[in-house]
């Protein structure tokens, strides 16, 4: 097969007890471009990632990541942030990605520069148990660079964040796009990924029901949003 994409799907299927919670799933996210999901709770944005990141099986369907059909040990290449941070309470942040860089093999370089990327830096012994919401998630996002990976998945890394820190990192899901990565994101904030995705995907009942690139949008993206979710459930 060829011009598979760096990060996507065709036709996946999933169901949980007799309940379909994705039907002809198909996602395509290419290099240097940051592709923004959208959905109501329950659409099946957790379930897609879960998939893509082959922490769920598909039921039927294709997976693909770095332009080949998925492979566990391509996972190397992902960082990704996902059903919340996994973190250590009593250690700080510096400790906690030095874990982890000593679980990935990777140099102990990378965290005090990360650390600067997301804002974390000057906090050398404040445990993380002690941090605010939005200090958790700049910490997941730091962990999920880590590794400099070509490809990157972020589950609703708004969330907790104040005016600042969305601005941050804003600019910061543009610079890994500029920097040729494939950044996928789910979120609800739909003007704000009017701020910073190239292209947009909206499911709705378990498929995708609009995909269109930012600067083709003619109506703002909240009427596009209800309009299309609308149709999709009907």
């Amino acid at each position: 097969m060829t011009n598979l994409p760096m990060l996507g799907c065709t036709d996946v299927a999933k169901s949980f007890h007799g309940r379909t919670v994705l039907r002809h799933m198909t996602l395509s996210v290419q290099p240097g471009r940051v592709y923004a999901l959208l959905g109501r709770n329950g659409a099946g944005k957790s379930t897609t990632l879960r998939i893509l990141l082959g922490l769920l099986e598909p039921d039927a369907g294709e997976v693909y990541l770095l332009g080949r059909p998925f492979e566990r040990a391509a996972l190397g290449d992902v960082g990704a942030t996902i059903d919340g941070p996994a973190l250590y309470g009593h250690l700080s942040a510096t400790e906690n990605l030095r874990v982890h860089a000593l679980l990935t093999g990777t140099s102990g370089e990378r965290v005090a520069a990360v650390l600067r990327q997301v804002g974390l830096d000057g906090l050398p012994h404040q445990r993380v148990s002690t941090f605010s919401t939005g200090m958790k998630g700049r910490l997941a996002l730091a962990i999920a660079l880590l590794t400099d990976p070509p490809v990157v998945i972020l589950d609703e890394p708004q969330n907790g964040l104040d005016p600042d820190g969305i601005i941050q990192l804003r600019t910061m899901i543009r610079s890994l796009a500029a920097e040729g990565r494939t950044v996928l994101v789910s979120s609800h904030q739909l003007a704000e990924v009017t701020q910073f995705a190239d292209d947009v995907g909206i499911l709705a009942n378990g498929a995708l029901v609009f995909e269109a690139t930012t600067g083709s949008l003619t109506d703002n993206l909240e009427a596009v949003y209800l309009d299309a979710v609308q149709r999709g459930v009907a």
